[in-house]
């Protein structure tokens, strides 16, 4: 320190120059300091803008492979990415090697109070069969014989000359087709008059005969003209404008404004017995839903309407379709007011306000869950491969259910569902957790949380099926028939269509021909008093006509 002035004044300047050396050193601290902060927080930023870009990618290419699945793919909600997928079997397999084997793992045979699978259960695999066709399947359509035999001069001997006798035949066959053809029904009423009161001068008394009442007064068209109509528009999709040509070509102009009068005409001919159909359903203890566009016209451009299905259970086997100007919540609530057990729907909010109201059980969709995991496969295909692969455990478990009764399936699903569905939220949890918010496989995820206690129904509810596809697959019909048709012309024109499409699907549902149905149904329905309107209800409808069956 002996370097150091003995002025004070000095020492003051040294002390003042080290301080603010020392400040300066310090605000330079402070200002990389802030230097760093602002990178890291531009680093932080960037990585977040680079997560979400990444998010977005997945999202454009999830996109991009549904709208490639559903312009050229299969239908299926099945994993692409076979490495996944094998990988996941070969670890189920080593699983269930390990696994000791038990009695209940076996094919549940059916208890002798087993109630008959109905036509909404899911339809087995048609085994194709090998070999020659079975001939006898062709017995019931009617037989012409022609007998094809040699010219006299053939019967001769080449050799000798001499006839030559007949020692046998062969017989072959081919089914033809003979095309339908129009005929016109003459009815002819004859008119009496009593000739004695008309010589008296008093009244003649004249009686008209009576002819049977026709299904629309003073139409031209038949009850087999009528039902060929209606199955070719509701049950084969055929648009009016091709029918029209079809006529054309067998002799018969009938434009097609005529035929969509007389598809108005019977739709409301059959109302009271639509009605009664809807009745039935809501008598159900469960009802099954689903909606899709229908257009409709407008001045400017087709509006976006609603077509509706509601479909009942086995006791109640009707098939609904109902049409709404939109998919407000209007639709359900109007349709479903007086119902009052479980809904099976997909997670569309519109049911919020009847289920809440009416105090409804509301049944989820596994379908529609798993559906959501296979469209996200590309962003996480680890996580997709084993959530598809729990539920497809629980789709394995409801074929060994199948042929049980209701009570008997509950038992099954609380016994071997359960731990799968207690699995299955487990990951749920931790997937959840473990992905960002907008990522498309975290979708997925709140998706099926969300749903939970609608996805868990069905294991308390031997009644309730693991998805709906049953509505699904009526939607169908819908598309079809839009495609064809491209949309409906008015209100009253959708009402028409929810009307005899509601015929039409539930004579699929009960493997009813819909030609020879409405055939019968619009010869008699005009006639029959509504205190036996329910024998015209269609599975009532088939089973009269099998009681008549020689």
């Amino acid at each position: 320190m002996s370097h150091l002035p003995d002025d004070p004044a000095a020492l003051k300047a040294i002390i003042a120059d080290l301080k603010r050396q020392q400040d300066e050193e310090v605000a330079e601290l402070q200002s990389r300091q802030r230097r760093i902060a602002e990178l890291e927080e531009q680093t932080l930023q960037l990585e977040k803008e680079r997560q979400e870009m990444e998010v977005q990618k997945l999202r454009l290419a999830m996109e991009l492979l549904r709208l490639k699945k559903w312009y050229y793919g299969p239908r299926a909600d099945t994993l692409r990415y076979e490495g996944d997928v094998a990988q996941m079997l070969l670890g189920f397999a080593a699983t269930l090697e390990a696994r000791p084997l038990e009695a209940a793992d076996g094919p549940a045979e059916a208890p002798a109070d087993t109630e008959v699978p109905g036509p909404d259960a899911a339809r087995t695999a048609r085994r194709v069969k090998r070999g020659r066709r079975n001939l006898a399947g062709f017995d019931h359509l009617p037989l012409s014989r022609h007998v094809h035999d040699l010219s006299e001069q053939d019967k001769l001997c080449t050799c000798c000359g001499k006839p030559r006798a007949p020692i046998g035949q062969e017989v072959s066959w081919q089914v033809e087709y003979v095309p339908g053809h129009f005929e016109r029904l003459e009815h002819v009423r004859i008119k009496y008059a009593c000739k004695h009161c008309e010589r008296n001068a008093d009244n003649p008394q004249i009686t008209l005969a009576d002819k049977p009442p026709a299904p629309i007064e003073r139409g031209m068209a038949g009850p087999g003209l009528l039902a060929y109509v209606i199955t070719s528009k509701y049950a084969d999709y055929l648009p009016l404008y091709r029918l029209e040509n079809i006529f054309e070509r067998n002799g018969l102009e009938i434009s097609r404004s005529t035929q969509c009068v007389w598809c108005r005409d019977v739709a409301d001919l059959l109302e009271p017995l639509y009605r009664r159909m809807i009745d039935r359903v809501l008598a159900s203890h469960l009802v099954c839903t689903d909606d899709i566009i229908m257009p409709m016209l407008a001045p400017d451009k087709t509006t976006k309407a609603r077509m509706w299905v509601y479909l009942g259970d086995p006791a109640n086997p009707y098939n609904i379709f109902d049409f709404t100007l939109g998919r407000g919540r209007d639709g359900p609530m109007t349709f479903l007011k007086d119902f009052r057990q479980t809904l099976l729907a997909d997670a569309y909010g519109g049911y919020d306000g009847v289920v809440v109201g009416n105090a409804l059980t509301r049944a989820g969709c596994w379908a529609h869950a798993r559906r959501k995991f296979v469209d996200a496969e590309r962003a996480h295909p680890q996580i997709a491969a084993e959530a598809v692969g729990l539920v497809k455990r629980l789709y394995a478990i409801e074929e060994r259910g199948r042929p049980l009764g209701p009570q008997q399936r509950t038992a099954l699903r609380q016994r071997d569902s359960a731990p799968v569905l207690a699995t299955l939220k487990d990951k749920l949890l931790g997937w959840r957790d473990q992905l960002l918010p907008k990522h498309p496989m975290r979708e997925a995820v709140s998706y099926t949380l969300n749903q939970w206690a609608e996805l868990n129904v069905f294991a308390a509810d031997g009644c309730v099926p693991i998805d709906n596809n049953v509505s699904e697959r009526e939607m169908k019909r819908v598309v079809l028939n839009r495609k064809n048709s491209l949309f409906v012309g008015n209100p009253r024109g959708g009402h028409t269509a929810a009307v005899l499409s509601s015929f039409a699907s539930t004579c699929k549902r009960h493997d009813i021909d819909p030609q020879l149905y409405f055939t019968q149904l619009l010869t008699n329905l005009p006639a029959t008093p509504i205190s036996r309107l329910d024998q015209w209800l269609p599975d009532q409808w088939k089973v009269i006509q099998a009681s008549r069956a020689p």
